[in-house]
């Protein structure tokens, strides 16, 4: 099986356990806000300064993590990180990737540089992996830009 119909398999199969999210002229944040799985990474947002930034007209490709990625995170630790701007600006922005990145383009990537600075590291061996995140669900249309859905936070290595 090619990369690309193993990506889709996976897209596919992965689909049906995320909420279906909202389709398009909204922008990414209302986009991920109108899916429901997204709370935590809109109290992020939020927390981190950057619902504004999301809104504006990128465009932007946002590997986004659900609510159950975010409670893989201990409770204190999540506390901790959203009361702390700068570590969480940093992660935050370490899964925003510049430009419209779809995931055909995704699969011929090895990596990926991030509006945080550092790069992700882009797996396509066994479907598609983001850092050790399964992207679960690709190409959600937003007005700037798109996002894949992924199922654990990814940390910054610097």
């Amino acid at each position: 099986m090619n990369i690309r119909k193993s990506f889709a398999a996976a897209a596919v199969a992965a689909a049906l356990a995320v909420p279906a999210l909202a389709q398009g002229p909204k922008d990414i944040v209302d986009t991920a806000v109108a899916a429901g799985s997204f709370k935590t990474l809109a109290t992020a947002l939020q927390a981190a300064g950057l619902v504004d930034t999301l809104k504006g007209p990128g465009p932007f490709t946002v590997f986004a993590p659900t609510d159950e990625a975010f409670a893989k995170i201990p409770k204190a630790d999540l506390d901790a990180l959203l009361k702390d701007k700068a570590k969480l600006t940093a992660v935050l922005t370490y899964h925003v990737v510049p430009g419209k990145v779809m995931a055909a383009d995704v699969v011929k990537l090895k990596e990926a540089k991030t509006v945080q600075g550092g790069s992700l590291k882009i797996d396509t061996t066994s479907g598609v992996k983001v850092d050790g995140a399964t992207v679960v669900k690709t190409d959600v249309a937003a007005s700037n830009g798109v996002i894949h859905v992924i199922d654990t936070v990814v940390l910054p290595k610097k």
